[in-house]
């Protein structure tokens, strides 16, 4: 019999018995809505699960100092299959038992978790939670046993989460679609505030509208949402939900006065009575006036300029951020680190009594403002949300602007807050063709009218990867000696290089570049600074253990075979422009999964060099959705396979293919070149975006793509 397991967090305590009988009342008490919902529609008898019931609960109040935040969450599913009862049977806590908020319960809340099984003759088992709980991994673990087709599992977690002396707070927002992965019969949302409590909430796509179901004359504000009858959603690959299914968002804000009320980090509605539903430009200049001001110390930067001379203004722009970048962000990560691995304690001190690290787009943005205006150099602020949250029209949540400086240059230099790989002549791919607000600060009030505009894009060749695989059979055919080399450019490199450098490959870069004192080099005490470099050395070495492990992992992945001995060098960082590449040489040894012996003869699975390719599944080729791409994106891959004296190849026809759309395509091509076999595969996905009466032009690449992993040559002896 399969059984239920449920992973609680061991931290926020539990509730007294009394309390925990009062809040079973709550859920599964008289007043229960859900109580005699036992059966689901004709139409969806042949879904693997179906959701029931399904609740979501808010509540913010204070009393007195104190501000106390309450969930209730609760669900009541009906399994009609066994992929459902496995589903169910082991999920964990962080998974499942969560309201929609997208966290699970609070850390440091008190929580209280009840669980039964309501069998189909309609008798039910209530999990004993306490009893039944075993602690592993920090972690506690519930069994429940007798999970079978046909049965209603129904859940709650009820949390509660004090805040002492709060004078303003933000509260996690939720962003949330109304379909779930099965159908639902009934979804409710409510929420209750108070005084002091600010909302922001708004309904997408469709989504049914919130409702205030309390009177004027309340001392609560109380909202309902309802939705009843809602079909499942499947959530396809390469699809932004929020921006096409019916969904919410709102975020509750407490400010306890006027004052809190102006240090918001939100845009809070005139009062608490009303439902904040849209940001306008209007709100976007109100909110962020006077937030940015020129401010920073110009010392150092200036110094830097009088010893470097620049061609044009773009230049000098662009130089200037790098030079920020490690003044204000790199030259600090080594003090960080030996801190966090207790090398040093108080490593923050060596660099003086006042240290200027940049943790915000705000400090960035401040700072840079301070140079541009004394270079009188023209500019604007951006506001720009990631095209996954739905169009800048429909904004509500602060947190989901991203910030950015326009340098109006004679080609525009946009500039983001650093990360230790970011470049000046690329933005973050998420907002790029996208619709932002612009911002104007230090110019007459009459001007500074937000106003629209596009956010730059890049193409498939800007964002490519061009690779050289060189393979070379041992004498026994035991194993395949494999080497490299591998460019990346635009924003084919954002994720390789935050997996594949460590942080002492761009530290050590900027320290040369800027020659600027090493925080080793810092330390006076010769004894110390022994120390300090023998713990650091030894730090470095176990990250390149870590690292090679973790290596080696990702490549069996990618290539779906056994391999051993893997290094990697980096050649080049890419980390001084999208044009710059990042660029990295590998070697290992193929040891498994690639060849195999045919009487005299072997089969190579060569198909496989390209890395894993998506594998379409029969039922997303009936697709419905539009298609959202990260961004447009190439992949260019050279495989040179040495061919063994008294070799030939044959099987090359297999490996010669071509789909080319309007939406990308997959080409191939294979030929001997004396004694070795050159095979060439391109790939590229030419938009961000594509309607999804181009899924089957994008499929057909797609699935070419796929095939050509699965394709083989044989190795023929004499």
């Amino acid at each position: 019999m399969k059984k239920l397991l449920l992973l609680l967090l061991l931290c926020g305590g539990m509730a007294f018995a009394q309390d925990k009988a009062e809040i079973k009342e709550r859920f599964w008490g008289a007043n229960d809505p859900a109580k005699k919902m036992l059966t689901v529609p004709e139409k969806w008898k042949k879904e693997s699960a179906v959701i029931i019931y399904k609740s979501e609960d808010f509540d913010y109040h204070k009393f007195g100092a104190r501000v106390t935040y309450t969930t209730a969450f609760r669900k009541r599913v009906k399994l009609q299959d066994q992929a459902a009862v496995t589903e169910y049977s082991e999920f964990s806590f962080r998974d499942k038992f969560r309201s929609e908020r997208g966290d699970r319960a609070r850390s440091h809340a008190e929580n209280t978790i009840g669980v039964k099984v309501i069998k189909p003759d309609g008798t039910e088992k209530e999990v004993n939670v306490d009893a039944e709980a075993i602690t592993a991994d920090d972690k506690k673990k519930i069994a429940v046993s007798n999970l079978e087709i046909g049965d209603i599992i129904d859940y709650y977690v009820y949390s509660v989460e004090p805040f002492k002396s709060v004078g303003a707070y933000g509260f996690d927002a939720v962003e949330n679609t109304i379909s779930d992965e099965y159908p639902t019969m009934e979804r409710r949302l409510l929420f209750t505030t108070e005084n002091d409590f600010f909302v922001n909430f708004a309904t997408y796509n469709g989504a049914p509208e919130l409702k205030k179901i309390s009177k004027e004359d309340d001392s609560e504000y109380k909202y309902e949402l309802v939705a009843k009858d809602v079909e499942k959603f499947d959530f396809p690959r390469w699809f932004y939900p929020l921006a096409e299914v019916p969904c919410y968002k709102f975020q509750v804000y407490f400010a306890r006065s006027g004052k809190f009320e102006d240090m918001a980090a939100a845009f809070l509605p005139k009062k608490e009575s009303i439902i904040k539903s849209l940001v306008t430009p209007y709100d976007i200049q109100d909110y962020y006036d006077g937030k940015f001001k020129a401010y920073g110390d110009l010392g150092s930067l200036k110094k830097f300029l009088r010893n470097n001379t620049f061609a044009t203004e773009e230049e000098k722009v662009k130089a200037v951020y790098y030079y920020t970048r490690h003044m204000f962000y790199t030259r600090y990560v080594e003090a960080f680190v030996v801190r966090e691995a207790n090398i040093m304690q108080f490593p923050f001190y060596l660099y003086g009594t006042n240290p200027i690290f940049f943790s915000n787009e705000r400090d960035f943005i401040n700072f840079y403002i301070a140079f541009l205006r004394d270079a009188k150099i023209d500019f604007d602020i951006i506001a720009a949300t990631p095209r996954a949250n739905g169009s800048i029209k429909d904004l509500l949540l602060e947190e989901n602007l991203k910030l950015l400086l326009r340098v109006n240059t004679e080609n525009p230099v946009y500039l983001q807050f650093f990360s230790p790989f970011s470049n000046v002549d690329q933005v973050d791919y998420d907002i790029e063709n996208s619709d932002a607000y612009k911002m104007k600060v230090y110019v007459p009030k009459a001007e500074r009218k937000v106003t629209t505009i596009k956010m730059p894009v890049s193409t498939y060749q800007d964002n490519r990867t061009e690779s050289t695989l060189t393979l070379t059979f041992s004498p026994e055919f035991t194993d395949v000696v494999a080497e490299r080399e591998e460019s990346m450019y635009g924003h084919n490199k954002d994720d390789d290089q935050e997996e594949k450098m460590m942080f002492y490959d761009y530290v050590d870069e900027d320290y040369n570049k800027y020659e600027t004192k090493r925080l080793i080099d810092m330390v006076k005490n010769k004894d110390k600074r022994a120390q300090y470099v023998k713990e650091y050395e030894a730090l470095k070495n176990k990250i390149k253990d870590k690292r090679k492990e973790r290596f080696k992992a990702d490549l069996e992945d990618e290539l779906a075979c056994t391999v051993d001995g893997h290094s990697l060098e980096i050649v080049s960082t890419g980390r001084f422009g999208a044009t710059s590449p990042f660029t990295v040489k590998e070697k290992f040894t193929i040891k498994e999964n690639f060849i195999k012996k045919a009487g005299p003869n072997y089969v190579v699975e060569v198909g496989k060099m390209i890395g894993q390719q998506v594998d379409l599944k029969e039922k997303e080729m009936n697709r419905t959705n539009n298609i959202y791409m990260p961004y447009p994106r190439s992949y260019k891959e050279s495989i040179v396979v040495n061919i063994p004296e008294g070799y030939t190849v044959s099987g090359l026809d297999k490996l010669n293919k071509k789909v080319e759309k309007a939406t990308g395509g997959f080409i191939s091509t294979a030929k001997v070149e004396g004694n070795k076999l050159v095979i060439d595969a391109y790939k590229y996905y030419t938009h961000y975006y594509e309607p999804v009466a181009n899924w089957k032009d994008m499929a057909a690449f797609v699935e070419e793509a796929y095939q050509f992993t699965q394709e083989k040559v044989l190795l023929k002896k004499g």
